[in-house]
């Protein structure tokens, strides 16, 4: 199995590296579902770890994926700054209001990004499932490569009968990816499905808290964040390695 690990730091990128993932996706805010990273930080990443490859998330704002023109804007100056700073690839996604893909965006961030790998993330899973088997090949047809799905479920493992739907209707032309609530234990059921790339943050929470007493405005932050789970990712590795064998 291909493994690609979410980050939004070096010392993720780093652990990502050493526990043999092909990839990273890049970003930042992950407590806010992700959102694009900084040029800073791309750079600080490829300068960190030059021979992983960098998938950079675009995405604007937290919310849904309906974008207005102002947004869609952003997010094609984003991807030409991310593919000049050294992104391997982008992530992208966009919707309608009716909650169905947005093709005219996804061309347009296609052509934005200028030859850059392509990956649809997972607005797809708002989608029924004949509707996202019916969109990969059109999907594929505007350049994508590689689609992350959890299969509509709220995690991946729950979603492998439309992940092996979308992985049959891709015939080859792109790659299905799980991604979603992964569990380690859900690889093997993946690799079983022809799935050969599994997504996941590998996250946990860091709390910390504040000596007191505290102003009514320390008491009303959150001081809590995510980081990448070294444990989790050793365990990613391994499993994803052992299945790249059989």
């Amino acid at each position: 199995m291909r493994l690609e690990i979410a980050v939004q730091d070096v010392p993720g990128a780093h652990l990502a590296a050493a526990h043999g993932a092909d990839r990273i996706e890049l970003c930042c805010a992950l407590q806010l579902g992700g959102l694009t990273p900084s040029q800073g930080l791309l750079r600080s990443v490829r300068s960190a770890e030059p021979a992983l490859p960098i998938h950079a998330l675009i995405r604007a704002r937290p919310g849904d994926y309906v974008y207005d023109a102002p947004a869609l804007a952003l997010m094609l100056a984003e991807i030409k700054e991310i593919r000049d700073a050294g992104a391997t690839g982008v992530v992208i996604g966009a919707l309608t209001p009716a909650d169905t893909i947005d093709y005219a965006a996804v061309q347009a961030m296609v052509a934005a990004a200028d030859g850059l790998h392509i990956t649809f993330h997972r607005a797809v899973d708002h989608l029924s499932m004949n509707d996202a088997v019916a969109a990969v090949p059109r999907l594929a047809s505007l350049g994508v490569q590689r689609i992350l799905s959890s299969g509509g479920a709220l995690k991946a493992g729950a979603g492998l009968a439309q992940l092996r739907a979308m992985h049959e209707a891709a015939s080859g032309t792109l790659t299905i990816m799980a991604g979603g609530g992964v569990d380690v234990a859900d690889f093997a059921a993946f690799h079983d499905a022809g799935l050969r790339d599994v997504h996941l943050s590998a996250k946990r929470t860091i709390h910390k808290s504040t000596p007191g007493p505290l102003t009514g405005a320390a008491q009303a932050e959150d001081n809590s964040y995510f980081v990448t789970d070294a444990h989790m990712v050793e365990q990613a590795g391994i499993a994803a390695r052992a299945l790249a064998l059989a």
